[in-house]
C-alpha cells in the first residue's frame, strides 16, 4: 500500500510539471489568449501587468488584476491603438464601432477608433483618415503605420512600460510601400483606486526623404469615447442597433448623453473646440459612474500649448501641428525634418472615476 501511494504522488508531480511546462511553453511559442486559469493568476496579482500575445497582435495591460486596456495592431488596421480602454470601475470610456459595435453608437469616421496618434497631411497624405476602409477614405493615397515589433513590454508595481517600433509608409508609384517616418513610442500606464493613466512618448524620424507636415485640423493624440461622453445634439445621424447594424433613419436618442468639455483656459462646452489650451477635459456619466476624461499636452511638445480638435460628436484630440485649420488669423504651421532627424511629442490621458473633475483638481 505504501508503494502505491508513493508511486502515485510521484505521478501526480509529474503530471504538475508537465502541464506546467506545456502552459509556459505555450504562452512563450503562441502567445494565444489567457486560458481561465491564466487569468486567474493575473487577477491575482497585484501591480501593472503587461502581457504579450504576439499570435493575436496585442499586448494586454492589467492594472492589480483587472483589465485596462489592451495594445492591439491586427492585419485589418492600417494603424495600431489602444482599445478597449476602462475606468477603474471597468467601464469601457471608448466608441466600440467599428471594431465592436455597440447598440446606440455612430458609425461615423470609421477611422475613429481607440486611442490613437496620428495626422491628416504628411508630405500630402492623409494618416489620419487611414481606417478599415479602402483608399477612398484616405483621399485616393493610400497609407499606413504598420506595427514592427514589440521593443518592451516591463510590468512593474507601479508601472507597466510598453516600447513599440513602427513605420509610417505611404503607397510608391509602382505599388509598393515605402516608408517616410519611423515610430518609436513607449507607453507608461499607471493609476490607483479611482484613476487611469496612460501617457505616450513618441519620437518620429524621417528616413530618406524630406517630411512636410502641413497645418491640418486632423490630429494628433486621440480618443474616440463612449456615446455617453458625446455632448448632446439633435444633428442627423447614423446609429446602430441591438445588433451593431446601421439604421438610415434611426431617430437620434439623447438619454444618458451628457458629456461636457472644459479647458485650462476656463473655455467649456463646445466652445473648447479650436481653441488653444494646456489641457482639457470631458466629463460625463455612465449609468451611475461619474467619469472625467482629460488629456494634458506637454510644455516641451512643439505647438504648445496645442489646440484642440474637440467635437461634440465623440471625437476628443489634442493637435499641436493645427493652426490656421482652427484660426483663420494663426500663423499656418508647416514642420519639417530631414533624413535622420527627429522630433518628439509627449502626452498624458488621465481617467478619474467616482467625480467630474474640475479646474483646481486638473
Amino acid at each position: 500500500m505504501q508503494k502505491n501511494r508513493l508511486s502515485g504522488t510521484r505521478l501526480f508531480i509529474l503530471f504538475v510539471l508537465i502541464s506546467a511546462t506545456l502552459i509556459l511553453s505555450s504562452c512563450r511559442q503562441g502567445q494565444k489568449s489567457p486560458p481561465a486559469a491564466e487569468e486567474t493568476a493575473i487577477s491575482l496579482k497585484k501591480g501593472v501587468i503587461l502581457v504579450d500575445y504576439r499570435e493575436e497582435k496585442k499586448v494586454d495591460v492589467y492594472l492589480d488584476g483587472d483589465i485596462f486596456t489592451s495594445y492591439i495592431y491586427p492585419d485589418e488596421l492600417t494603424k495600431p491603438v489602444l482599445f478597449p480602454v476602462r475606468t477603474a470601475e471597468g467601464t469601457i470610456v471608448t466608441r466600440g464601432f467599428p471594431l465592436e459595435p455597440r447598440e446606440g453608437e455612430r458609425v461615423d469616421h470609421p477611422h475613429q477608433a481607440g486611442i490613437w496618434f496620428s495626422f491628416g497631411d504628411v508630405n500630402g497624405y492623409n494618416f489620419w483618415k487611414s481606417s478599415l476602409e479602402d483608399a477612398a477614405e484616405q483621399d485616393g493615397n493610400p497609407c499606413r503605420i504598420l506595427h514592427r515589433g514589440v521593443k518592451r513590454a516591463e510590468s512593474r508595481e507601479d508601472l507597466g512600460v510598453l516600447e513599440i517600433a513602427a513605420d509610417w509608409q505611404v503607397t510608391a508609384e509602382d505599388g509598393s510601400w515605402h516608408t517616410l517616418l519611423q515610430e518609436q513610442t513607449v507607453f507608461e500606464f499607471s493609476g490607483r483606486e479611482y484613476t487611469r493613466t496612460i501617457d505616450r512618448i513618441t519620437r518620429l524620424t524621417a528616413q530618406e526623404e524630406e517630411v512636410v507636415f502641413t497645418d491640418s485640423k486632423e490630429g494628433l493624440f486621440a480618443i474616440r469615447v463612449a456615446r455617453e461622453l458625446e455632448h448632446p445634439s439633435d444633428k442627423p445621424a447614423v446609429f446602430t442597433d441591438a445588433e451593431g447594424v446601421p439604421m438610415e433613419n434611426a431617430k437620434v436618442d439623447n438619454k444618458g448623453v451628457n458629456g461636457h468639455y472644459l479647458n485650462s483656459e476656463g473655455v467649456d462646452g463646445t466652445e473648447a473646440w479650436g481653441k488653444t489650451a494646456r489641457w482639457a477635459s470631458l466629463s460625463s456619466n455612465i449609468a451611475e459612474e461619474q467619469i472625467t476624461i482629460a488629456i494634458f499636452d506637454h510644455p516641451e511638445n512643439f505647438g504648445y500649448p496645442a489646440h484642440w480638435h474637440a467635437r461634440d460628436y465623440g471625437l476628443f484630440s489634442v493637435n499641436n501641428l493645427g493652426a490656421r485649420a482652427f484660426d483663420e488669423n494663426a500663423e499656418p504651421i508647416m514642420f519639417t525634418l530631414m533624413p535622420g532627424e527627429s522630433m518628439v511629442f509627449k502626452h498624458r490621458l488621465f481617467i478619474l472615476t467616482g467625480t467630474h473633475a474640475d479646474s483646481e483638481q486638473l
